[in-house]
């Protein structure tokens, strides 16, 4: 397995710097040696890198030895040390590679592993190996709760001036759902998530995938600002692909496929990369529910377990809710093995299509209709992609790659748009 190592040379404003630096240029040369690294990294602060004894020379002389040891040896001279490890995945990234080697003192371990839980996934496997002598001035500081907060306010500062990728954020909305309701379903557009099959606005971070949270936090920031909501009142559901549903207010179970409120202002989101964003309105109680359903979720009855907890919880009435089911895989696209598809099949003829030996292609979003409409959901309340006479948010996600992620189409390190709702507060009804 290739391997990437970080030499941590970042030693800011050290009265002995040049000193420091040479005694852990010769400890690192001794621990990398002539192993087989595909690259090295010295991780320098840009402001300790000149000085009189350098010269003027931006990179100190002593560096010489690991251009020798490697030619795929990089320094990374940044104002911060969020810049210095965000080129750093970039790099990383681009080179497929995951397992990376840190060389550093002790006591930069906790603050490096604070910086690698918001840059990072666990796609990433990073081992710590303390070989330099701590410095007597700047080693000396043990790492504090503060300081962990001043490395999330760092990154957060970093990515905040990062530009936006592929154009600007871009939100489909329906006529359906009333004006007392603010939503929208996101595209792809718009934020600073770099890789291509998760750029640009990518709402999920997950250990799965190699985009972290301080990215997807800047990207929820940026649709916060563009939507008109705030990011600290934005609550995702936390999937398993099932149907429990979270009444806000309670507490929540361990994962949850639905949300339901009746708060003003809090911010409930759906996730979708194939699999379907649900938003549901009662202009009537002013109720609202969210909830993700895949082809699992849709058999389980997510759908109509958030309806039943909007009517049981806050007294909505079944033929006041509207239903909007958002961009998600299509029939086009979407197969089942058989068995699974049969299930579709039960529940009308028509979601099940081009059925051969041991795959058939399934319509979700059909099984959705039909299964709000059985629950009591008057037909025209629904708005899905058999609806003609209002512009169709129900679109593939696979067949459009510039718009939409699509998991199907993309692959396990794929991105996620969402679908959002809140009930407006009465400021923002008198705007």
């Amino acid at each position: 397995m290739s391997k990437v190592v970080i030499v941590d040379l970042f030693h800011s404003h050290c009265p002995q710097y040049n000193d420091c630096l040479r005694k852990r240029i010769k400890k690192a040369t001794a621990v990398i040696g002539n192993s087989r690294y595909s690259h090295v990294y010295l991780m320098l602060h840009k402001h300790d890198q000149t000085s009189a004894e350098n010269n003027g020379n931006s990179v100190p002389a002593q560096l010489n030895e690991f251009f020798s040891l490697n030619e795929n040896t990089r320094v990374l001279e940044h104002d911060s040390q969020a810049a210095s490890l965000y080129r750093f995945k970039q790099d990383v990234d681009e080179f497929d590679v995951s397992s990376i080697l840190v060389v550093t003192p002790t006591r930069r371990i906790a603050e490096l592993q604070a910086f690698q839980d918001q840059l990072f996934t666990a796609v990433y496997s990073f081992e710590y190996a303390a070989v330099f002598d701590e410095c007597p001035v700047y080693d000396a500081t043990t790492f504090t709760n503060s300081m962990q907060s001043e490395v999330r306010d760092q990154v957060a500062t970093f990515v905040r001036q990062l530009p936006a990728l592929k154009g600007e954020i871009s939100i489909l909305k329906s006529s359906l759902i009333s004006d007392c309701f603010s939503h929208g379903f996101t595209t792809r557009t718009g934020g600073i998530s770099y890789i291509q099959t998760l750029s640009s606005l990518n709402l999920f971070s997950s250990s799965r995938r190699r985009d972290p949270k301080a990215v997807v936090a800047e990207n929820i920031r940026r649709l916060g600002l563009r939507a008109g909501f705030d990011p600290d009142k934005f609550h995702l559901i936390k999937t398993d692909h099932a149907s429990d549903v979270w009444v806000m207010g309670k507490p929540p179970p361990e994962s949850y496929d639905g949300i339901v409120t009746n708060r003003p202002g809090v911010v409930i989101a759906a996730p979708g990369a194939d699999c379907m964003p649900l938003l549901f309105t009662d202009p009537v109680a002013k109720v609202i529910g969210v909830a993700h359903a895949g082809w699992k979720g849709t058999l389980m009855g997510v759908a109509m377990a958030t309806v039943n907890a909007m009517v049981t919880e806050f007294g909505s009435k079944v033929s006041d809710i509207v239903a909007v089911i958002g961009p998600s895989v299509g029939p086009c696209c979407f197969s089942l093995e058989m068995e699974s598809a049969q299930k579709f099949h039960d529940i009308h003829q028509d979601c099940v299509r081009a059925r051969g030996s041991t795959m058939a292609y399934v319509d979700i979003r059909l099984a959705t209709r039909i299964l709000l409409q059985q629950g009591g959901l008057l037909p025209h309340h629904i708005q899905d992609n058999t609806v003609t006479d209002r512009p169709n948010l129900t679109l593939c996600t696979a067949c459009h790659p510039d718009t939409f992620f699509s998991h199907v189409r993309d692959g396990n390190n794929f991105g996620t748009q969402i679908g959002f709702l809140w009930i407006k507060d009465s400021n923002e009804s008198h705007q």
